[in-house]
């Protein structure tokens, strides 16, 4: 599928690295068929913008916005020094200085991307954090300017598509050119995420939503059928595939599906034991997975390759895509064989130091010079053997 895209989004990431913003608002109007007056959201209409959202949405935003602080901020890494007497060696988190989300828009609104992008990188600790959303005809929707607002973002861009990425990639006359792009998107985004990333850091791939779900003879049918339903609704590319041990499940949650949603594609796979239905998962290494079996939480060992795992009944996708705290813009298309879902590391990288004593140098010094000998490196031994002598 990016194949068909990729000379297509060439040009448009050629056109913004020259024309800069020139080129933002023609590419705007041909594609989304929006007029700018501006690219840069200028305060006035984020502040418009609370006027606009209910009071009840915000206070669920704010809700989320807790539960997703919450949790990222209790897995964000920790330096490490490690002190052996002779020497001392560490790894110490230091974040990136720019940061660029892109929130999905236009016809639709993503509040909930904006939070996940932004919150890690806010408790990360990046310097500055910048958003491209794309515009519909009367602007950027306003849920999604609260969303990025409440979340701690410095600046908005009326922005979407290929253009978006290659504006933050590389810079305009509006846009901040950032280290580290991140978001989920549709074809042309993901097609320029990847043409970029020789000049500027990715998340990840990201492709159509998925979900694999475990089950066992005591699953809830229903309950299997609406987590299915739920992410075939993203996309018509989107996938659902269930592996029961159960033929009876597998029937059910087929007729249901059928019934809830008419696009994407589900699968039913029946397999003789649990084991054989994890061998596939991992296989797969689904986007989401879900585990609907007796003792679900034991099942977990189990787990290699999967971008998020939702344990038991009452854990559906859709809590982790809004509210539970965990991330959802995660890898899909079998890259989370490689690729983690989005946090707090995505912004930060690890530096590591080490401070050696004389008797650390004396203790190892002979085994340096003569590795550096063997390689041919003449004056990395001397390095050492001048500090022996």
């Amino acid at each position: 599928m990016l194949e068909k895209v990729l000379d297509e989004v060439k040009q448009i990431i050629e056109k913004v690295k020259k024309e800069g913003d020139k080129a933002l608002y023609e590419l705007t109007e041909k594609f989304d068929k929006v007029k700018l007056d501006y690219i840069k959201v200028p305060k006035e209409k984020i502040d418009e913008a609370y006027e606009r959202v209910s009071d009840d949405i915000i206070d669920a935003l704010e809700i989320a916005k807790e539960n997703i602080e919450r949790f990222h901020l209790a897995t964000a890494p920790e330096s490490i020094r490690v002190d052996y007497g002779d020497a001392i060696l560490g790894k110490i988190y230091v974040p990136i200085e720019k940061a660029g989300l892109y929130v999905p828009g236009g016809r639709a609104s993503y509040p909930s991307t904006a939070l996940m992008t932004a919150i890690p990188a806010r408790i990360a600790g990046v310097d500055k954090i910048v958003a491209c959303t794309p515009p519909a005809k009367d602007g950027v929707n306003p849920l999604t300017l609260v969303a990025l607002d409440l979340a701690g973002v410095d600046e908005i861009y009326a922005v979407g598509g290929a253009q978006a990425i290659a504006a933050m990639a590389y810079g305009t006359e509006s846009v901040e050119k950032v280290d580290k792009i991140v978001g989920p998107g549709n074809i042309y985004v993901t097609a320029a995420k990847l043409l970029v990333q020789k000049d500027v850091a990715i998340d990840m791939p990201a492709g159509p939503s998925e979900i694999l779900i475990i089950a066992d003879e005591t699953a809830n049918s229903d309950f299997i059928a609406y987590d299915c339903a739920a992410q075939l609704e993203h996309d018509p590319l989107a996938k659902a595939i269930l592996v029961t041990t159960s033929e009876e499940i597998a029937e059910k949650v087929k007729r249901k599906v059928s019934e809830l949603v008419s696009q994407g594609e589900f699968k039913a796979i029946l397999v003789k034991n649990l084991d054989e239905a994890f061998e596939i998962a991992n296989k797969i290494a689904p986007e989401h997975l879900s585990i609907f079996t007796k003792n679900a939480l034991k099942m977990l060992g189990k787990v290699r390759n999967a971008g998020s795992v939702f344990l038991g009944e009452y854990s559906p996708v859709a809590a982790g895509d809004y509210a539970s705290g965990t991330n959802h813009v995660l890898p899909t298309g079998g890259y989370a064989r490689v690729y983690s879902g989005l946090s707090t590391e995505t912004f930060m990288k690890h530096v590591t130091y080490q401070m050696l004593s004389k008797e650390w140098l004396e203790k190892y010094g002979e085994v340096i010079i003569k590795i550096a000998k063997a390689e041919g490196l003449p004056l990395h031994a001397k390095s050492v053997e001048e500090r022996l002598k």
